[in-house]
């Protein structure tokens, strides 16, 4: 039983390692409600986390209240002054005090289980649920809050959840930051004393944050320690606040939106938030990524099980100008080197030559293909070939019979001007006609070409994010769009099971559990320079499992960086995800493709591993010294192997593998030589690509069999 009742408003939430415990504290003076967490750490027996509930509370002073951050959901109202993770104003009443109006479980099946606790407002018709759902196969905690209004109440901060951090002598926080290009740069720091913010206020999850953070005491390592993690499954704008108290204490609030929106709901409304997930592992940062992983796969992503195939993708070989006959000689060669997907990128359609025109005009370009695209495509399926196409369905050009046709339906503001970037603006999925019209010619492009895959990119960040068909629409198109793209992407799968979507937004600008519910793969960064890779997939790899990303190896000198790199480097890097490739194939040497045809069919033997197994970041500073990454699933293990600089100083000497069974035998698959577990993880092995002295960007594979 995940949800175990303690007393009549105290109850501890187990996971298989963990507990939870949270009540409902009730003022006798006042009778105002404040749930409160208080435990959170490894399992305690049921006894155990009823003495919880009676440890003594924080000691409040004249000018602060320590405990407000131990609350599931601090209001703005009453005796707080931090971050409130609900505001509400009832007219001019800005401040909510709540009471206890019950609380209710639920079984839901599979072995999950959910607590609601129900609160209501002293005064005003207006309620709160507080939900949470445990399970029995994962550590991690699922919360939401729903509101619903009796009134016409203003909604201005509904975060999904406020997660308290038990005391600490110290706080260190980690994190990504990024940028077009350069996103998910893993940052580990002191977590300073007030709050710190981490936002996205572009109306997609952004390059330059990623909705999650994980808190330990300063002295988890990879491998060991506590660490406490908190993510948010949503793909809009979004906030999360940590709060150190100069008293002690931490704690972590998230949800959808940013500061200075406001949600007006009617009576007999209702909002309700995404989900807003906590983790809590003794096994260092590595044991949390393998139990947000795990989750992943277990809980979010709807075709889990799945190998992703061997994908190439034709725009760095053609850019706009996609014509026929180019497409099918790529094809030709992509299949003779294993590839199994092919995927026609931008170019296709409308009068689409550059970046300036037609998106919206989702039909065949109609000088390159007046005949249409089927009869290309059943030539590429006559190779053996899966087919996908890009698209951007939130995309809008001026320049385009769509906007000619609908200028109302792009995101706009009565009398402001509309900013382009990149040649377009941004169409509003919050608009019924607009999703209609999207799910239309979506589900007709994909049965009348009979396609198996579609990679939905997303271009640009909000501007002049507005609805003026509706009063309150400046506000709710924030939450609402992100909603309309994920109904037409539930949608179109439901219609089309067989399709898998890959999500894109210029880059890594649209990656969360929210979007990973609805597609199968993302892409991380346009960067795709190996060396720069590296740190791109280290970040990544702290929440997001190996099979969700899309790895391309490109050509050298690197399209965005001009570095050149060994095409074995390159590969070797893009095996630690999905493989792709997206180099022009028609330049590409007689001894590159033999070479390429022995990497992709080296990967296909090792893929289920990589893409489903424990994954574990062993020592080094990726892109930047030795380094090098595990992947462990039933009897096989995989080691991919780097050194960027062969004549570096820094950077361990010796690969020790972890997570092994010591007592077992393994033998290596290229010599036939056998290991004891506890050899390769007590005293490791020397990879030749290790060496001190050498060329620049040396790679290997190392593939063990347990015996």
């Amino acid at each position: 039983m995940p949800v175990i009742p303690l007393d009549d408003h105290h109850w501890a939430l187990t996971t298989p390692a963990s507990t939870y415990v949270m009540g409902v504290d009730i003022d006798p003076d006042t009778g105002e409600a404040a749930p409160r967490q208080t435990y959170w750490g490894p399992r305690l027996t049921a006894e155990a986390a009823r003495q919880v509930t009676g440890l003594p509370r924080r000691h409040v002073s004249s000018f602060s209240t320590p405990a407000e951050i131990e609350e599931l959901l601090p209001v703005d109202g009453g005796k707080r002054w931090g971050s409130p993770s609900l505001q509400v104003a009832f007219g001019d009443t800005r401040s909510v005090e709540l009471r206890l109006a019950g609380a209710e479980r639920h079984e839901e099946g599979g072995g999950a289980e959910r607590l609601d606790v129900l609160l209501a407002d002293a005064h005003h018709p207006f309620e709160v649920v507080l939900s949470l759902r445990v399970r029995d196969d994962t550590d991690v905690i699922e919360r939401w809050t729903t509101v619903r209004a009796g009134t016409e109440v203003a909604v201005t901060r509904l975060d999904s959840g406020n997660w308290f951090v038990p005391d600490a002598p110290a706080y260190r926080y980690s994190g990504v930051f990024g940028a077009w290009a350069e996103e998910s740069q893993l940052q580990r720091g002191p977590l300073p004393v007030g709050e710190l913010v981490f936002t996205s206020r572009q109306g997609i999850t952004s390059h330059v944050a990623n909705p999650w953070v994980m808190i330990d005491a300063g002295a988890a390592t990879e491998e060991h320690g506590e660490v406490w993690g908190v993510t948010l499954a949503w793909s809009g704008s979004w906030r999360l606040t940590t709060t150190q108290r100069p008293e002690g204490g931490a704690c972590v609030s998230g949800g959808f939106g940013h500061d200075g929106l406001r949600w007006t709901l009617t009576p007999g409304e209702e909002l309700v938030t995404p989900s807003a997930l906590g983790l809590y592992s003794t096994g260092g940062f590595g044991g949390a990524s393998r139990a947000w992983h795990a989750y992943a796969r277990g809980h979010v992503l709807p075709t889990p099980a799945e190998e992703r195939p061997v994908l190439y993708n034709s725009w760095e070989a053609t850019a706009f100008a996609v014509t026929e006959a180019q497409q099918l000689a790529l094809a030709k060669t992509a299949a003779s080197i294993g590839v199994e997907l092919f995927v026609i990128d931008d170019g296709w359609f409308g009068r689409r030559d550059d970046d300036t025109t037609s998106l919206g005009d989702w039909f065949p370009h109609r000088e390159r293909f007046p005949d249409g695209l089927r009869g290309m495509l059943d030539g590429i399926r006559d190779l053996g070939l899966r087919v996908g196409l890009w698209v951007e369905p939130e995309g809008l050009s001026k320049e385009s019979e769509l906007y000619r046709a609908h200028p109302d339906w792009a995101l706009h503001m009565e009398h402001r001007r509309r900013d382009e970037k990149r040649g377009q603006l941004v169409l509003n999925f919050a608009r019924d006609d607009v999703r209609a019209w999207a799910l239309g010619w979506l589900d007709g492009l994909v049965t009348e070409l009979r396609l198996d895959y579609l990679k939905w990119d997303m271009n640009r960040p909000f501007t002049q994010a507005g609805w003026p068909e509706r009063s309150d629409g400046q506000d709710r198109v924030w939450i609402e769009h992100t909603r309309g793209v994920y109904q037409v992407m539930a949608a179109l799968r439901e219609r089309h099971p067989g399709l898998r979507i890959e999500s894109c937004a210029g880059g890594g600008g649209r990656i969360d559990l929210g979007i990973l519910r609805h597609t199968d793969e993302v892409w991380p960064s346009d960067n795709t320079d190996a060396r720069d890779r590296q740190t791109v997939q280290h970040g990544f790899s702290q929440l997001y499992p190996a099979g969700t990303m899309s790895a391309w190896v490109t050509d050298s000198p690197n399209p965005t960086t001009r570095r050149e790199m060994p095409l074995r480097y390159r590969f070797h890097v893009a095996m630690a995800g999905v493989l792709g490739i997206g180099g022009n194939l028609s330049e590409w040497s007689d001894g590159e493709l033999e070479t390429a045809a022995e990497l992709i069919a080296q990967y296909k033997r090792v893929r289920r591993t990589v893409q489903h197994g424990a994954q574990y970041r062993l020592a080094g500073t990726p892109g930047q010294e030795r380094s090098a990454v595990q992947y462990v699933l039933d009897d096989q293990v995989v080691v991919l192997v780097y050194n960027p600089l062969g004549n570096a100083k820094r950077g361990p000497r010796t690969l020790r593998l972890t997570g092994l069974d010591p007592e077992a035998l393994y033998e290596l698959e290229a010599d036939g030589s056998r290991w004891h577990g506890g050899t390769l993880m007590g005293a490791g092995i020397r990879p030749a690509a290790w060496e001190p002295i050498g060329a620049d960007h040396r790679s290997e594979l190392v593939v063990l069999r347990k015996l």
